[in-house]
């Protein structure tokens, strides 16, 4: 143990001593995506001594071109138990602990009651803000980051009465607002600068070394290397609103499941149906480009405008890159008195899969039927 950690130990300000604070330490780990590899990846080198790992996707091929923790082995495979396979390999000293499932209302509380920091890599306003209301119940410190195609930002919430994620933003955007990197892309290393500042993070308050940026937004430009910290002022109301939900958390979820929508299709259900009209409200530069007749590209800027190209007779099956902007045009459609509008679940790869593959079916059945 004292070979593998002999760089630690012999720093002054970590030693043996702090080297057995890191091996005592538990820290739960929200998302094994770009920003919860590089965490992972370098807290499990540290000898964090238990690591959780929370994550309910699968890895897909186009996560590879940053999220370094997996390879073309892991594909299909759940994040979680993949993540967890890789680390034991690059550390077998520690525990890991993975989750297959979706952190909840339900089951937060729980999950954060058995570790000691919080570390958020998740990529939505909706996780960031269970996140957040979550560390405040039980009083955990949350390492926080984001990234946004060239930009990213760190910082700690909820440490030693610090301010909280609400203090900073009180209210989260309108629903599907915001897309995320699979909407609008992020430079592949990107994430591992920032989530290797929030490993740094985890370890200073592990340690007690440092100046741990509670109160401080850091914020960084990969185009142009510059940085900014932005000042965070401790919000005692929204502190305190949190903690008056403290009895209903746990509630919180049910309501959700209550709201979720029902116009959502998936493109094999889509496919089975005859009358439909496919509409993409993607950008016309974005890839994969889904060539049928069948099809009608209006990006969603310019859905309202363009309403005499949907076919009012037909069920409309609209589809965008990952299924943010095609839940906005249904809205949209719907607000505009427009009926059997419906959002498709998978992005346009997928899409193009199975048109493809319902084309040659189709070819291959004509030709049977034409001998």
């Amino acid at each position: 143990m004292t070979n593998r950690y002999n760089r630690h130990i012999i720093l002054s300000e970590i030693g043996q001593a702090g080297q057995d604070k890191l091996s005592n330490a538990k820290v739960l780990v929200i998302g094994a995506g770009g920003l919860g590899c590089p965490v992972l990846q370098y807290l499990a080198a540290a000898g964090i001594g238990t690591l959780g790992i929370i994550d309910f996707d699968v890895v897909d091929i186009s996560n590879l071109q940053r999220q370094v923790l997996f390879g073309t082995s892991s594909l299909g495979k759940n994040k979680a138990e993949a993540a967890k396979k890789r680390l034991e390999d690059l550390n077998p000293e520690i525990s890991f602990i993975a989750y297959a499932e979706k952190l909840t209302y339900q089951n937060a509380l729980e999950l954060f009651n058995n570790y000691e920091i919080i570390v958020d890599g998740s990529d939505n306003f909706e996780t960031r803000y269970l996140v957040n209301d979550a560390c405040i119940i039980t009083n955990k410190p949350l390492v926080f980051g984001a990234i946004y195609k060239f930009e990213g930002q760190v910082s700690v919430f909820n440490y030693q009465n610090g301010p909280s994620y609400r203090c900073l933003f009180p209210n989260p955007p309108q629903k599907d607002a915001v897309p995320n990197c699979s909407e609008i892309g992020v430079l592949g290393v990107l994430p591992g600068i920032i989530g290797s500042m929030q490993a740094n993070e985890a370890l200073k308050i592990i340690l007690g070394i440092g100046h741990v940026l509670s109160g401080n937004l850091f914020c960084y430009n990969a185009l142009t290397s510059q940085t900014s910290t932005l000042k965070i002022s401790k919000s005692e109301e929204q502190i305190e609103n949190v903690l008056k939900e403290k009895h209903h958390f746990n509630k919180r979820q049910l309501n959700l499941d209550c709201e979720i929508q029902t116009d959502e299709i998936s493109i094999k259900d889509a496919l089975f149906k005859d009358n439909i009209q496919f509409i993409d409200v993607r950008e016309a530069h974005e890839q994969p480009k889904v060539e049928s007749l069948e099809i009608i590209n209006i990006p969603l800027k310019q859905l309202e405008n363009n309403l005499e190209k949907i076919d009012l007779s037909k069920e409309k099956m609209i589809f965008c890159q990952s299924g943010i902007r095609s839940k906005q045009a249904v809205s949209l459609l719907k607000d505009l008195e427009i009926s059997n509008c419906y959002s498709i679940k998978e992005g346009a790869l997928e899409i193009l899969s199975f048109i493809n593959k319902r084309h040659c079916d189709r070819v291959t059945t004509e030709a049977i039927r034409s001998k």
